[in-house]
């Protein structure tokens, strides 16, 4: 969107049409341009989408129903607008943005542990995510595009087959099922959870493996966030998330081939998505898969 679009966009929200006005665009967002945007009525966020070809079928009008209820939950930001195709209007919360390194100290695991709680506890989403599922359509969104996959690939689909079978039946609570440190806010007090565009009701062990995953943490973390989550040790939650992370990394390198052929952003997604990829092969070759495996199972 233009600059002289994304200031008419700003004066037909009621929230943002306010003078004096600053704008000033926020770091991140690889599917959206989040705006901050300051008048006399406070300060927002606005999550304009990313033009161009919708592949990764985000669905907007999920994300801004589940965002209402994050917040209803105490965990996500208050949502003050929607305009459908265009924008999402949220409060915006003074607080640090996690990093990777923030997330090695256990103590800081163990808040997000809490906020997690929160999330998984609050009215349920109006959608599902399944990443076996999303992978498997990504899959084919490669191949009818032609876009490229890194070597192997297909190797592994039989392993993830097994990894399936052995989570088998999920109990499934509201999710975010996409924590990047950089989606964790702490205000001093409580963690707070924002980004709702892969939201849907998911196992809570795929939210905990993705988080552990995302950051690339050492398997205690894991063990620590798994124990902080449930409140005591869960040797087969920690295997359960293991896996979760595993499968997601695989499913997140073809999110990666994806937005490497189609984003109109300047951004390296293929290096992105192979450093996880790699991560993967080394799990999916290593000698603790069939342990994991066996470990999982209900």
């Amino acid at each position: 969107m233009s600059s002289g679009g994304v200031e008419e966009l700003l004066d037909s929200i009621p929230c943002t049409a306010g003078r004096p006005r600053t704008v000033e665009d926020l770091p991140g967002g690889l599917t959206n341009r989040n705006l901050k945007v300051t008048t006399p009525d406070g300060t927002v966020v606005v999550r304009i989408p990313t033009p161009g070809p919708s592949l990764l079928g985000i669905d907007r009008d999920a994300e801004h129903e589940n965002s209402v209820r994050a917040a209803a939950a105490g965990v996500g930001a208050t949502v003050r607008h929607y305009r459908p195709g265009q924008g999402l209007v949220v409060d915006f919360l003074p607080a640090t943005t996690l990093t990777d390194d923030d997330l090695n100290d256990p103590d800081v695991l163990g808040r997000v542990a809490a906020a997690c709680r929160l999330l998984h506890a609050g009215p349920r989403f109006v959608n599902r995510f399944d990443m076996f599922d999303v992978q498997a359509r990504y899959r084919r969104i490669v191949t009818e595009h032609g876009f490229r996959l890194p070597p192997r690939y297909d190797e592994f689909a039989p392993a993830v087959a097994r990894i399936r079978e052995a989570l088998g039946p999920r109990v499934t609570v509201p999710c975010n099922n996409d924590l990047l440190a950089a989606n964790l806010l702490d205000d001093g007090e409580r963690i707070r959870i924002i980004d709702y565009e892969y939201s849907g009701n998911n196992d809570p062990c795929f939210e905990l493996g993705n988080l552990w995953s995302e950051a690339a943490l050492p398997p205690p973390l894991l063990e620590a966030l798994v124990t902080a989550y449930f409140g005591e040790p869960r040797p087969d939650q920690v295997a359960r998330a293991r896996l979760f992370g595993l499968v997601a990394k695989y499913g997140w390198m073809l999110w990666a081939s994806i937005q490497d052929g189609s984003s109109p952003i300047e951004f390296d997604f293929w290096s992105w998505g192979l450093e996880r990829y790699d991560r993967a092969v080394a799990e999916f070759d290593g000698p603790d898969l069939h342990r994991l495996i066996g470990e999982a199972q209900p």
